[in-house]
């Protein structure tokens, strides 16, 4: 099979009442359209189209699947369209709204809410290239994750993960409320038995150690842990180092030393709790978690040592 990534739908095509306008991403299971509803209304539609297990060519409408693959194809199409329909039970501002979810083509569409604004990343980024010394204030980012938190804990309660939780899934919509996006690997994990190449994607950095592991128990803690390094990027204006680096060393807490002063030490030991390594020393709950991020009764904030502010002052320099 072609390692070439499947085409997306031509502009202009017509499928289950809606009008293809663009293509907005591509991911590894599938693309997400800007598409027009029947009264011209604005709707985003996700496709399942797994690169690992099809091809397309452009123009075409079906999905190509090798005959070895098929069994992970239609055991994927299954998890994809389980997913669409718990979505579609979720009403929260925070979390993204499907409208709709329709067989055609011999795959799955999701029909979802369209969002405009820009992800958390790109605030992350406009903020960093500012040099201030706070990326965002504490106040903003305690305010940003309370949301996000409260959207989470009903999916976790629907019995479903994210799993790929990061900044650049966060949208700060042009109303600045938080939504929570892109749910391709929220899916049902495939049995330990099947082919490794449907076990959900990560991203370094927000990935917990247990999804680097073939047997890792996955549950809120993972997502958690994503949090963790959502709000350590947001303090930080960095990603966290991968979760097999911090194995081998963990300078987590170093990291995080740079940071007394700014923000305050409650902010930072949460920050360390969601991101142990062990999955079992962190919140095991989202609403363990909302608790202590709510908790503003007695914070503190510790001065710098000497240390601390020669090795901020060396890092500025090596780099």
């Amino acid at each position: 099979m072609s390692k070439t990534k499947p085409a997306a739908l031509p502009v202009d095509t017509l499928i289950g009442g809606y009008r293809i306008v663009r293509k907005l991403s591509v991911g590894g299971f599938g693309v997400v359209y800007l598409a027009k509803d029947k009264n011209d209304a604005w709707v985003a539609i996700k496709e399942y189209l797994p690169s690992s297990l099809v091809t397309r060519l452009e123009g075409e409408l079906l999905p190509r699947v090798a005959d070895d693959k098929l069994s992970l194809y239609w055991l994927g199409l299954k998890s994809f369209f389980e997913e669409g329909r718990a979505l579609a039970q979720i009403s929260h501002p925070a979390i993204v709204g499907v409208q709709n979810f329709f067989r055609a083509n011999e795959t799955i569409y999701m029909v979802m809410n369209y969002l405009q604004g820009a992800t958390l990343q790109e605030f992350i980024l406009t903020a960093r290239d500012l040099k201030r010394e706070k990326i965002f204030r504490e106040s903003t980012i305690r305010s940003l994750f309370d949301e996000i938190l409260h959207g989470l804990r009903i999916v976790h309660q629907s019995k479903m993960l994210h799993l790929d939780i990061k900044p650049a899934n966060l949208i700060i919509t042009t109303n600045n409320k938080p939504v929570l996006i892109d749910f391709g690997a929220a899916r049902q994990v495939i049995n330990k038995k099947q082919d490794s190449a449907m076990r959900p994607m990560y991203t370094p950095g927000f990935a917990a150690p247990e999804m680097y592991q073939r047997d890792g128990a996955l549950g809120p803690w993972t997502d958690i842990y994503a949090i963790g390094g959502c709000i350590f990027s947001c303090m930080n204006g960095y990603p966290p180092v991968d979760a097999a680096s911090r194995k081998v060393k963990d300078k987590l807490h170093v990291v995080l030393s740079r940071l007394r002063g700014v923000y305050s030490d409650n902010l930072l030991e949460l920050v360390q709790w969601c991101m142990a390594l062990d999955p079992q020393a962190r919140p095991q709950s989202v609403f363990a978690l909302q608790k202590q991020l709510g908790d503003l009764s007695n914070l503190r904030y510790q001065e710098k040592t000497l240390s601390d502010r020669l090795r901020a002052g060396l890092g500025k320099l090596i780099s």
